[in-house]
Order: C-alpha cells, then structure tokens, then sequence
C-alpha cells in the first residue's frame, strides 16, 4: 500500500492552524515569518542586545538554505514557521555564545580529550551504540536537551532547573503529536543521550537540515565543502557544555551522527586522535530506514512531500557519505578504527561491547550493569519493531540497492 499524503498526518488542529496562519500574517495580527537574512539578523540582535556573530562561515551555508527554504522545501505555514524559528533560534546562540566566550576566555582554553566518534549510515545502529557507551559514566555525552539548545540561555545562570529541559520536553511533546510515528522512529526524551546535530546545525551544517526538508541545492552544495570550520564550532561548543556542566576535561566525549561519514576528514582535522568506531547494516535495511526517518520528518513542514524524491535523494546520501568515509578510512592506521555489526550487536551486544572496550583499552566490568539496565528500559518504553517501512513506498527495488552497495557488504558484512 503505497504512503498516503502528508496531509493524512495532520491533527485536525494543524490543518486548522496551516489555514488561519495566513490569513493571520496577511491582516498583521501575527508577523510572517521572513525567511530573509538581514531580517533574521536584526531579530536576532533585538532579541538579544548582542552583535557579534563569530566566525562569518557560517554565512556561506546560510546564503545557500535560505533560498532552497523558499524555493525548493514546499514548506506550509508551519513548516515556515518552525524553519524560522530554528534559524533565528541558532542565530541567538551564537550571540549568546561569542558573549560567554569574550567573557570566559577559560571556555576556549578547555583542553579536549580524544573523543570516541561514532561513525556510520542513518539507522546502523548507532544509536543504540552511542546510548550505551553513555550509561559508563567515564564518558562525557550530550543530552538531547544539550543537542538542541547547545548553548546555555542567560537564565540557564539563574535558576536551579536549566529551562531548556522545558522547552525542549514541549517541543518533542509537540512534534510527537503533530506526527506520532515520529516517536516509534527515533524514541527519545529531553535528559537521554542524544548526538551533536544541533551543535553542527548551530554553523547551518549538518545532516538535520537535510533530512527534515527537501532542499537540494544546499545539500549538493554541501557535499562539495570543507566543514572544518563547522567542527572547530562544535569542538567550542563542546567545551562550552562541559564548562557549563563543570564536567572534567579529562572526560573523553562520546559523539555520532551520520553527518560524520561525509566530513571525516574535517571531524579529523579538529579531532585528529579520536577514536573511531564504524557501524555497519544491511545497505537495503539503511536506505529504507532512512527514507522512512526523512518522511515522517519532512511531513510536519510539507504538504507536498514526495516519497520517490526522498528514495532517490537518501539513495544517493547514503552512497555518497560511504563513498567519502572510505576514502578517508584509508588513510588511516588499525589503531584508530574498529568494525561493529549491526547484527552482530543484535547476537550477542555484550561480546560486541566487549570488543568495543578492549579496543578503547579498558575496563568493561563497571559498566555491565548500567548498560543491562538501559537494554532492559528502552525495550519496555520504546519498541522498536512498531517502526514499519517498505521500499517500495519510495520507489526503489531492493535489488538495486544490493547492486549499488555490493562492495561495500562484501568488505563489511560477509
């Protein structure tokens, strides 16, 4: 049965609200959200009282969005709203950011130890890797609520429960309910463990721009980019969160996304002793995972959303971050890199984790038991198996992804 229309994911209240938002901005009883650069600036120094931006790179990746935002994403009311609100959320974070920076020089100057990088496709498993290397408390990770909001707000220094748990709780609580498939594909909550997109995305980089909307040209741009500057942003965030948190720098940061596999050699630029654990799935499982991961996002912001672009564009994302991740893997020493299966982690995770430890050289003992007991949550709260997909829906023959990927599972997956 093929997907039904994005509209068919709307509660009644939303279709309502794609119909009044107009007719609201067009009476200017609400302002439009201008999805313009020298308009989401200048809200941005209003709101804060602050002018300094950092380092203008991000700049470049900003001027190629914005108009794929506007010519190419198909974006509803809301889905201009909520793309407005996300530029002018990160926009205010780096205000904020470049302030705590010029006032604690301290941050900058926080030593980071060698990370341990989670790299792999969408839907390899790494997540479940990423969440379980975090239950050891020799790790540092980011929690979602971290991974969204990367920079402390200015009333983050003044009351005892940091309110971006809050903020971050009703946003989940809110896409949960405009698309509740959303939850079954990527379970999670404001204090779990989460990855970096949101500190890659604070420089208008990243794998979450692309897998929420339909924006070509910025993606093709992309691929074509040195992200150094991006993951030396991040690398400041990071010591941002652990100065913020009082963390101990010697804590090694447990990090992932699938963004990675596309700017290896950047992340290894900024990062050049981290340790890199590689996962690996089933090519035709990956792609089906990921297209479905793309819909069920991009169906919040679009109602025309169509199935067989998200095939052919996740198609060619996923062969073109291996393509670029091998390349690089190449250059590489054994010491720094390890193979992880998905269905080997399905078998038998302990001995899999096991592995994972002797080659980061330690211990695994004291973390048995935090990492049961996560296991054991995560499969009374969140299901996995209630996440349904088929290739079909968007128009690719499991056969040719087997043709495309057959080097790839012949080295990884025999």
């Amino acid at each position: 049965m093929p997907l039904p229309p994005a509209t068919a994911y709307r509660p009644m209240l939303v279709r309502h609200a794609n119909r009044v938002l107009p007719k609201l901005w067009e009476r200017r009883l609400l302002p439009p959200p201008d999805l313009e650069e020298a308009t989401l600036d200048r809200q941005a120094r209003r709101a804060t009282g602050l002018d300094d931006f950092g380092d203008t790179w991000f700049r470049a990746p900003l001027r190629q969005l914005l108009p794929a935002l506007r010519d190419e994403a198909r974006l509803n009311p809301i889905g201009r709203t909520i793309a407005h609100g996300s530029l002018l959320k990160l926009l205010k974070e780096r205000l904020w950011a470049e302030a705590l920076f010029a006032r604690h020089p301290e941050i900058r100057a926080r030593p980071l130890a060698a990370p341990v990088v989670i790299v792999g496709p969408m839907r390899s498993g790494t997540t479940r890797l990423h969440r379980l290397l975090a239950c050891d408390a020799r790790f540092a990770h980011l929690r979602l609520y971290e991974a969204l909001c990367p920079v402390p707000w200015p009333s983050s220094f003044r009351r005892r429960r940091d309110p971006r748990i809050a903020y971050t709780a009703r946003g989940w609580k809110a896409l949960n309910w405009i698309n509740p498939a959303n939850a079954a594909v990527h379970p999670t909550g404001p204090l779990e463990p989460d990855e970096e997109l949101g500190l890659l995305e604070n420089s208008v980089w990243g794998a979450q721009i692309e897998a929420q909307r339909r924006v070509p040209s910025y993606a093709r741009w992309c691929e074509a980019q040195d992200a150094t500057p991006a993951y030396t942003h991040l690398a400041d965030l990071l010591r941002l969160t652990g100065w913020f948190r009082g963390e101990d720098p010697a804590k090694p940061w447990v990090l992932k996304t699938p963004q990675h596999m596309q700017d290896l050699d950047a992340l290894l630029s900024v990062f050049p002793d981290a340790r890199l654990i590689f996962t690996h799935r089933d090519p035709v499982s990956v792609v089906g995972s990921a297209c479905s991961l793309a819909w069920h996002q991009m169906v919040v912001q679009s109602d025309d959303v169509d199935p067989h672009w998200i095939g052919a564009e996740w198609l060619h994302k996923t062969g073109h971050r291996m393509n670029r991740c091998l390349a690089v893997r190449a250059q590489l020493g054994p010491g720094q890199q390890l193979d992880v299966g998905f269905e080997e982690m399905n078998r038998d995770w302990r001995g899999t984790m096991s592995a994972i430890y002797d080659f980061l050289d330690l211990d695994i003992a004291p973390a048995v038991a935090p990492m049961t007991a996560y296991l054991e949550r995560a499969a009374r709260e969140h299901p996995y198996a209630t996440h349904r997909y088929d290739l079909a829906d968007f128009g690719i023959d499991a056969r040719e992804v087997r043709e495309r990927f057959a080097g790839y599972a012949a080295r990884f997956l025999a």
